[in-house]
């Protein structure tokens, strides 16, 4: 047989099924060597088609105004925080490394700092007015065939976003069980800040910043997935809520713990999600990432990043 250079992975799957249905088991070894290898790149194309055509949403619109004169006149996700690289520089590095190779921003404060290559940027020029939730859907187009969606502001493991990748899902979160001790000495950013989640059976129950602490099993982490059908049921409920005559949510109305849905974050519209019957999955991760919102976590992500724990 001739060598032949393949280079389009849906030809090589064509070409292995048609050779396939001719039984190719009875023909010569040599033959049979070339279309197992067929198989073997087949199958790693299958195990990676996923991630290939699913696009990563990286929501990097809000001000980061706990950091004061470090944000004055630089977005927080642009800060440096390891040689020279920033932390969605970082981020973007790390989602590389996994396989990710479709990456969006949704940017709006000082958006013109955004300068990154090969990434496409959506703008959310009214964030003093809304929140999380409405900047995540200035990306909508980008949802279609299932999407991972994370927090600008926090440094995440190669692992983090394997682990949510990996989980067979249409919705799921990572979740931090081990949550309370990163509170330990947290002076500037008390529990009450906390995006907590309360579990049962692996599923997702209730998600709130105001509630007992004690209640609650972990902490969202700011990843979050959904395939194709995941992200279907989000977009549809979604757009129910602001803008269905019969069931919407009404601007002032309250949107579980937001004052408005223009105002929600991303937990309010889980949690909507699990009202209406849908399940979410939690992801239990343990450490690999760290929220940045004050200096004192700038510089305890900057101290775990020399320490080579994240």
């Amino acid at each position: 047989m001739p060598k032949q250079k393949y280079s389009n992975l849906e030809d090589i799957k064509e070409i292995y099924q048609s050779v396939k249905k001719i039984g190719y088991k009875k023909t010569s070894e040599k033959f049979n060597e070339h279309i197992s290898l067929l198989e073997r790149i087949v199958t790693r194309y299958e195990e990676n088609k996923e991630v290939k055509e699913m696009k990563v949403i990286i929501i990097a619109a809000g001000m980061g105004s706990r950091l004061k004169e470090m944000t004055k006149y630089l977005p927080k996700p642009l800060l440096e925080i390891e040689d020279g690289k920033s932390i969605i520089e970082r981020e973007i590095e790390t989602l590389r490394a996994v396989g990710f190779e479709d990456i969006v921003i949704v940017r709006g404060y000082q958006k013109d700092k955004f300068t990154l290559s090969n990434i496409k940027y959506y703008d959310n020029d009214v964030y003093t007015e809304n929140n999380i939730l409405e900047s995540l859907f200035y990306a909508e187009e980008a949802m279609g065939e299932g999407f991972i969606c994370t927090y600008a502001d926090s440094v995440f493991s190669k692992d983090i976003f394997q682990r949510v990748l990996d989980a067979p899902y249409d919705i799921c979160i990572g979740v931090e069980p081990n949550w309370k001790k990163r509170y330990e000495n947290r002076n500037d950013h008390p529990t009450d800040e906390a995006e907590l989640v309360k579990i049962k059976a692996g599923k997702i129950i209730s998600l709130s910043k105001f509630c007992n602490p004690e209640a609650y099993d972990g902490e969202f982490i700011g990843v979050a997935k959904f395939t194709k059908k995941g992200a279907e049921i989000l977009r549809r409920n979604y757009h129910r809520a602001k803008e269905s005559k019969s069931c919407r949510f009404a601007e002032g109305q309250r949107f579980h713990d937001a004052v408005s849905i223009r105002k929600a974050y991303l937990t309010d519209m889980f949690q909507e999600l699990i009202d209406r019957g849908y399940p979410i999955h939690a992801v239990m991760v343990n450490h690999g990432w760290v929220e940045i919102d004050t200096q004192q976590d700038y510089e305890y992500a900057q101290e775990l990043i020399r320490d080579g724990k994240i």
